[in-house]
């Protein structure tokens, strides 16, 4: 990704040797199996082993548990890498950065040992279950249940679209529980999913990101001990509240790289293409178009290796990374779009990983909190 204008300065030389390791892992173990993923609606559990012998798994995570101690560049080079290998699955973000975040900012002593090891080595596969049927966007709306039974927790309730959700061992499952005081709270559990009355949907038919699985989960009076609990009861919005920044920028991150690989294939298109006697690429529509589209992915790029920086020195604040999420996904779908335009016909057939990355990317506007959310987070500030 060195097509741009303005040479990156982010990354060290240990991150780039990191990069060339992780483009040979996609190139070796994830874009053979493609395919086949796509049409089955998941991932097997064989790539998740292999990621963890490599060190690709929790990267961000201390060493004392498992993983690399690393700092977050080295997250981004993992989500660049993957989008240019044009994988929407492995869910490998949500298993390292996210569910293995929250574990390790959170959970107890005991926790963390129990479970981060084993997911630094791909042998337990996590997942995060926040969003409800009825709830969408607004976590105040969950309706899950806790209820505290003795030395026990019973949840009862249901999840939807969850990434990982098909092939997960272990959930962060948010729901409302009831405090001293009487008031309803939000808190997080960690639960097995090998759990009596934890159940799963086949995976979702989505339109795009078939690879990655999403899921439908059921609780249906799932009983864990106290010791199950993440953090403080009543504490959850705050600890999911704390995490999305990072999370929003990761999609971001993900949005931006989108955009450069489109563009470099896309140019790759226009040379060899022919109509009307000449080259695609020699129309002026054509260099408009795709000047237009370098220029937005340029601009975009700037401002995402700066949100790195800030997220690296635990300075990213909800504000910038609702702009990175709202403004880069949004960037993503119009130059898609444009890049489909100039394949003509062959832009819309599955066989062009333009056409893929079409369809996998339309969802980046809806996870991590809408972009309709996202500007009503930018406007608090007025």
């Amino acid at each position: 990704m060195d097509f741009l204008p303005i040479e990156r300065t982010i990354f060290a030389e240990e991150h780039e040797l990191f990069r060339a390791n992780v483009r040979r892992f996609m190139q070796d173990m994830v874009i053979p199996n493609l395919d086949r993923w796509n049409k089955q609606c998941h991932t097997d559990r064989d790539v998740w082993l292999e990621a963890g012998k490599h060190g690709f798994l929790c990267v961000t995570t201390p060493e004392q548990y498992g993983g690399a101690g690393a700092d977050r560049k080295y997250s981004a080079v993992l989500i660049e890498e993957q989008q240019r290998a044009n994988a929407a699955g492995p869910g490998f973000v949500m298993h390292s950065e996210i569910v293995a975040g929250y574990i390790e900012r959170f959970g107890t002593e005991a926790q963390k040992s129990e479970w981060l090891p084993r997911m630094a080595r791909g042998e337990v596969i996590g997942s995060l279950a926040m969003t409800e049927p009825r709830g969408g966007s607004d976590l105040r709306a969950i309706s899950t249940r806790a209820v505290l039974d003795g030395d026990d927790y019973l949840i009862n309730g249901s999840k939807t679209f969850i990434t990982n959700g098909y092939i997960t061992d272990l959930i962060i499952v948010a729901a409302k529980t009831e405090q001293e005081d009487g008031s309803g709270g939000l808190s997080l559990f960690l639960v097995e999913a090998a759990r009596d009355g934890v159940s799963k949907s086949l995976p979702l038919d989505k339109v795009g990101q078939k690879a990655q699985d999403a899921a439908e989960l059921f609780f249906d009076g799932v009983r864990v001990p106290r010791s199950n609990l993440l953090g403080r009861q009543g504490e959850g919005l705050r600890y999911l509240m704390q995490e999305l920044a990072w999370e929003r920028l990761m999609i971001a991150i993900r949005a931006v790289a989108g955009c450069e690989v489109a563009l470099e294939s896309t140019i790759d298109y226009t040379k060899s293409r022919e109509a009307f006697g000449k080259k695609l690429i020699d129309f002026q529509n054509t260099k408009f178009k795709l000047a237009e589209c370098k220029t937005k992915t340029q601009i975009a790029r700037v401002y995402i290796d700066r949100c790195i920086d800030l997220a690296c020195a635990g300075a990213l604040n909800a504000e910038a990374s609702a702009m990175a999420k709202w403004w880069c996904t949004e960037l993503q779908n119009r130059v898609l779009d444009e890049c489909v335009q100039l394949h003509g016909g062959y832009g819309y057939m599955l066989e062009y990983p333009v056409a893929r990355a079409w369809t996998d990317a339309r969802a980046q506007m809806i996870y991590g909190g809408t972009n309709e959310i996202m500007k009503e987070i930018i406007s608090r500030s007025f």
